[in-house]
C-alpha cells in the first residue's frame, strides 16, 4: 500500500518538473508565445492548488480508495490526451484534466498512509518515505524529461504516466482497504468556486498583461475579478462553520509566515525552471537532454539538502533551515545575473547547487511552522492550505518570469533574464525576515495563547 501511494506522488510530482525541459521543443511545435508556455505549466499547478483545498473532504465522504483510484483515472487519461493534444489550447485544457485527477492523488495518499499505519512509529517512517519519494519526483523530472525529449519526442513525456497510472489503479483495487471518515467535513462548493476565480483570474492577468497591454479592458476586468472574489470569499468563509479556509488559522503568526514562505520558495523554484530550461535550450543552443543533465547538481543538493533539512529541524528547530534556505536561494538568484550566452558550466552549478539545497532546506520547516501552536483538529486544513500555497507559488513564479520576458521581447532573452532573476532573488529574501519573525518568541507566544482559547 505504501509503494502504491509512493507511484501517485511521484507521478503528480514529476509532472510539475518534467514539462519544463519539453517548453523549447513545444514552442517550435505549436509556434506557440511566451504566455502559452506560461500556461502549459500553470494550468497544471493552477488547477492542483485550487483543488486540494477540497479534495480531502471529498475523499472523507465518498471513500478514500474510491477518491484516489478516480484521481488514478482522471490523471491517467489526461496524461494519454497531453500526448495526443493536436494544438496548444487542448494541450493546456488535457494538463488541467492531469491536475484534476493529481489533486485526489497526494491529500488522499496521505490519508490512506495514516489509516493503514496505525502505530505512530510505522506512520512516521511512512510518511517519511512517502514524501521523500515525492522530493526525488521534483528533482528527477528534468533529467527524466531531457532524455525522453531528444529520444522519443515531447509526447513522450507524458506516456510514461499511463502504465503507471493503470497498474497503480489495478493494485489500489486489490490491497488497499475502504475507509472514510466518521464525520466527514462539510462541503464547500461556493468557497471552492471563489478560490478558483481568485487564483486564476490573477494568474490570467500576470501572464496576459504584457500582450494585451495592462491598462486594457480584459486586464482590468480580470483584476477586478481577483479583487471581488477575495473579498467575497472573506466575507463567506467567516459565516460558515465549516469553511473550505478556516480563516482563524491566519491570526496565527507561524501559519501566516509559513504560507508566506511556502509561496516564496515555490515561486522560487517555479520561476527557476522556466527561466533556466528557456536559457540553456534558446541561449546556449543545448538539446532537451543535455539541459536535463545540467540540472543534474541541482537535483541532488535538492535531495541532499531535504535531508539534512530534516535533522536540522529535529536539533535546532526550524529558523536555522529557513534563514540558510533564503541565504543560498538569494545568492543563488543573484548568481545568475550576471549570465550570458557563454558564462562558464562551472559557474552555472554553484548556481544550480545554491538554488537546490535552498529548496530542499526550506520543504521541511514550512510544514513544521505551520502546525506550530495549531490544535490537532486544524492540522489538515493547515496541511491543506500549505499544500495549496505551495502550488500557487509555482504558477505564479512562472507567471511573473515569463510576463517579464515577454514585456522585454524587444530586447536580448539575457537582458530581460536579469530583471526576472533580480525579482527571483527579491522574493528569495523575504523569506528571511519573515522566517526569522514566524519562528520567534512573540509568534510562538500568539500562537499558545490564540491555540488555548480555541482560536
Amino acid at each position: 500500500m505504501l509503494a502504491i501511494c509512493c507511484m501517485s506522488v511521484f507521478v503528480v510530482g514529476i509532472d510539475m518538473t518534467i514539462v519544463n525541459v519539453a517548453l523549447p521543443v513545444i514552442q517550435r511545435g505549436f509556434d506557440a508565445s511566451v504566455s502559452g508556455l506560461q500556461w502549459i505549466i500553470d494550468a497544471y499547478t493552477l488547477a492542483l492548488a485550487s483543488l486540494l483545498l477540497m479534495s480531502g473532504s471529498v475523499a472523507d465522504r465518498v471513500g478514500r480508495r474510491r477518491a484516489f483510484q478516480t484521481g488514478l483515472v482522471l490523471f491517467s487519461a489526461g496524461s494519454l490526451l497531453c500526448s495526443l493534444a493536436p494544438s496548444l489550447d487542448w494541450l493546456i485544457a488535457f494538463r488541467a484534466v492531469q491536475a484534476v485527477g493529481g489533486s485526489l492523488l497526494n491529500p488522499v495518499a496521505l490519508a490512506i498512509i495514516v489509516n493503514v499505519f496505525p502505530d505512530p512509529q510505522d506512520r512516521a517512517r511512512a510518511a517519511g518515505v512517502w514524501g521523500s519519494v515525492g522530493g526525488l519526483s521534483l528533482a528527477a523530472g528534468p533529467v527524466l524529461g531531457g532524455f525522453l525529449v531528444s529520444g522519443l519526442g515531447w509526447r513522450s513525456i507524458f506516456w510514461i504516466n499511463v502504465p503507471v497510472g493503470v497498474a497503480a489503479i489495478a493494485l489500489t483495487r486489490r490491497f488497499v482497504p475502504e475507509s472514510r471518515s466518521v464525520r466527514p467535513r462539510s462541503l464547500d462548493p461556493l468557497g471552492q468556486v471563489l478560490a478558483v476565480l481568485l487564483m486564476v483570474s490573477t494568474t490570467a492577468a500576470v501572464i496576459e498583461g504584457p500582450r494585451l497591454g495592462w491598462g486594457s479592458g480584459p486586464i482590468i476586468a480580470l483584476l477586478a475579478g481577483a479583487v471581488a472574489s477575495a473579498a467575497v470569499l472573506l466575507v463567506v468563509e467567516r459565516r460558515l462553520r465549516e469553511p473550505l479556509i478556516d480563516m482563524r488559522l491566519f491570526r496565527n503568526p507561524p501559519f501566516c509566515g509559513a504560507v508566506l514562505i511556502a509561496l516564496a520558495y515555490s515561486a522560487n523554484l517555479g520561476g527557476f525552471l522556466f527561466l533556466n530550461t528557456l536559457y540553456l535550450q534558446n541561449v546556449r543552443g543545448e538539446s532537451a537532454v543535455g539541459a536535463g543533465v545540467r540540472t543534474v547538481p541541482m537535483a541532488i543538493a535538492l535531495a541532499v539538502f531535504s535531508t539534512v533539512s530534516g535533522r536540522l529541524i529535529a536539533a535546532k528547530g526550524p529558523r536555522p533551515p529557513l534563514v540558510l534556505a533564503s541565504v543560498l536561494l538569494t545568492a543563488g538568484a543573484s548568481m545568475f545575473l550576471r549570465l550570458d550566452a557563454h558564462t562558464p558550466f562551472a559557474y552555472l552549478v554553484g548556481g544550480y547547487i545554491a538554488v537546490g539545497a535552498g529548496i530542499g532546506l526550506a520543504s521541511g520547516p514550512v510544514t513544521t511552522v505551520a502546525m506550530s501552536g495549531l490544535p490537532a483538529d486544524r492540522a489538515g486544513m493547515a496541511g491543506a492550505l500549505t499544500a495549496a500555497s505551495r502550488q500557487f507559488g509555482s504558477a505564479a513564479g512562472v507567471a511573473v518570469t515569463g510576463s517579464i520576458i515577454a514585456a522585454h521581447a524587444d530586447t536580448a532573452f539575457v537582458a530581460a533574464g536579469h530583471v526576472a532573476w533580480s525579482t527571483l532573488a527579491g522574493c528569495a529574501a523575504t523569506m528571511l525576515l519573515t522566517g526569522v519573525v514566524s519562528t520567534s518568541r512573540w509568534a510562538t507566544q500568539v500562537a499558545r495563547r490564540n491555540s488555548e482559547l480555541r482560536l
